[in-house]
């Protein structure tokens, strides 16, 4: 069975300020080449299909063309709910769409009922695992602590008993929206931690034929049947150098797997470039980025007049501005966004505490300040499921 693995559309995204409709209908048109021309026999798009939970209409109207192309098809699609996606609104009327052959699953009590489709050799069970929100799905799963590695252990639980059932040639794949560990993060992917942690070991996932993961922007290989698709357009400049595509995945009759990455269309290339602005401004190396959407971090020492528009008069496309003076890091003016840099929420509020009282907060203090920011952050996943 051949399967195309692709994820992370961002349906409604911008790219700081430039729309990305156009770019998404792009890809969407190309995927259903893919489809087409390659022979596909099964779509899986593992998540975030949209951007936000209740997304503007035109990614609406974007999505609904995707499905009727597809269908129009008569190629098998199965899709899940992300991080990003409202689950119940993507769910509606998922029975009647199912008839079409789009199978959305976005209910975390139907981890362990796939969808089946056949070739010449078998049946293959396609699982489908929408992101599970750990305080939202504990009790369902009867999971002992409210963490991702526990609800995804219990998920898949369901999941290899309900393969146990079935006849021993039946292949499986799991579609799941979860940071697995030994993947790379980017800068525009949510942050998921929950305990203070967001990944989980690609071993949950043992037992299966192929993981087709959704989350992670860039393409990656966790192992041989564990892998990302990446999104398909960048959405940040922290993605430069990630080489958009999908996965094209021949499943084999015993349950080997073959895989191949199919590029996606680019827009416009990105490009980092660093330094004085006047430097910038007459490098001719840098001509090769004059197309490229680009972001400028400009090394004076002092603020320069006028930067982004004399950039701009080389580099007509540049989105982003980011000053940061060459300084040593004892100099009292390095920049508070710098200081920030690479840390996470928890450990800002305890750099506050320390500077404020003198000293850091001790193991209790810390455990209290984790305990606040999951509660947080859970009160938000759940005001997003009852919109």
């Amino acid at each position: 069975m051949r399967i195309l693995h692709t994820s992370d559309w961002h349906l409604g995204r911008a790219f700081h300020r430039v729309n990305m409709l156009g770019a998404q209908a792009e890809f969407i048109g190309h995927l259903v080449r893919c489809v087409r021309e390659r022979e596909v026999d099964a779509v899986v798009v593992s998540g975030d299909v949209y951007d936000r939970a209740v997304p503007p209409l035109a990614a609406v109207e974007l999505f609904d063309d995707a499905l009727h192309r597809l269908a129009e098809l008569g190629v098998p699609t199965v899709m899940i709910s992300g991080n990003h996606d409202s689950a119940r609104r993507l769910g509606v009327g998922a029975g009647l769409i199912g008839r079409a052959g789009i199978h959305l699953r976005t209910d975390a009590s139907a981890c362990g009922t796939p969808v089946v489709l056949a070739d010449v050799h078998g049946d293959v069970a396609f699982y489908g695992l929408p992101y599970l929100e750990p305080a939202l799905v504990k009790d369902e799963f009867g999971a002992d602590k409210p963490s991702h590695e526990a609800v995804l252990a219990a998920a898949m639980d369901r999941v290899r008993a309900d393969l146990a059932t079935r006849a021993g040639s039946t292949r499986s794949v799991v579609l799941a929206h979860a940071f697995v560990t030994g993947g790379e993060s980017s800068d525009s992917e949510r942050d998921i931690s929950v305990g203070g942690v967001a990944s989980v070991p690609a071993g949950v996932f043992d037992g299966v034929d192929y993981v087709a993961l959704g989350h992670l922007h860039g393409s990656q290989v966790i192992t041989g049947r564990v892998r990302y698709s990446g999104s398909p357009l960048a959405y940040s400049f922290s993605e430069t150098a990630h080489r958009k595509s999908m996965w094209l995945v021949d499943l084999g009759a015993d349950g080997s797997v073959e895989a191949e990455r199919v590029d996606c269309p680019v827009p416009r290339p990105l490009a980092r470039i660093r330094g004085e602005l006047e430097d910038l401004l007459a490098d001719p190396e840098l001509a090769r980025y004059e197309d490229a959407w680009v972001e400028a971090t400009l090394t004076d020492p002092v603020r320069p007049a006028d930067p982004m528009a004399r950039l701009s008069e080389r580099f007509p496309h540049t989105l982003a501005l980011v000053f940061a003076p060459e300084r040593s890091p004892e100099d009292p003016d390095v920049s508070y966004a710098g200081r920030l840099a690479g840390r996470d929420d928890r450990q800002i509020a305890e750099d506050f505490v320390a500077h404020v009282r003198g000293a850091g907060p001790d193991e209790r203090e810390q455990a209290v300040l984790q305990d606040a920011f999951d509660a947080v952050r859970a009160d938000e996943a759940v005001r997003e499921v009852r919109r």
